[in-house]
């Protein structure tokens, strides 16, 4: 018997469509994250990016468990030194709903390439508007 190894040119592709209102993010991030490494699949192969296309509405609306509005803190560093910022979760909410979800998946995915190829199928809109019409999105319940 052989164990099936999945080729990048015979990956079949779908989109889906996620609608964030009302969802928890960790658990709304990790689906996503499962979703676009492909681990859904028969087919999944650690090395291949295996994964659909997801389509995030409403990230705006997304919801907090506990205190975490206030209490969660986001950090970056601007390259120079002294420059870390910080900005809690309910600002970064308000301000850049996206950035939020997609750093929250870029956590649940592959530190390398694969990482970073598998995320660039993951595209978060703030409103319940988005340009992918063309796709044939399907509505996926999470």
């Amino acid at each position: 018997m052989k164990t099936y190894s999945a080729k990048k040119e015979d990956v079949v592709r779908d989109w889906y469509l996620v609608n964030a209102e009302g969802k928890v993010l960790g658990r709304l991030a990790a689906e996503i994250a499962r979703r676009l490494r492909g681990k859904h699949k028969p087919v999944y192969t650690p090395h291949i990016d295996t994964g659909d296309f997801i389509v995030v509405v409403n990230a705006e609306k997304i919801s907090f468990t506990g205190k975490k509005l206030t209490d969660k803190i986001y950090y970056h560093h601007t390259g120079y030194p002294g420059g870390l910022k910080s900005t809690t979760a309910g600002k970064m909410l308000a301000e850049k709903p996206e950035e939020l979800l997609l750093s929250t998946v870029r956590g649940m995915l592959p530190k390398n390439s694969l990482g970073r190829q598998m995320l660039k199928k993951l595209k978060v809109y703030k409103g319940d508007k988005h340009p992918h019409k063309a796709q044939m999105v399907k509505p996926l319940e999470i």
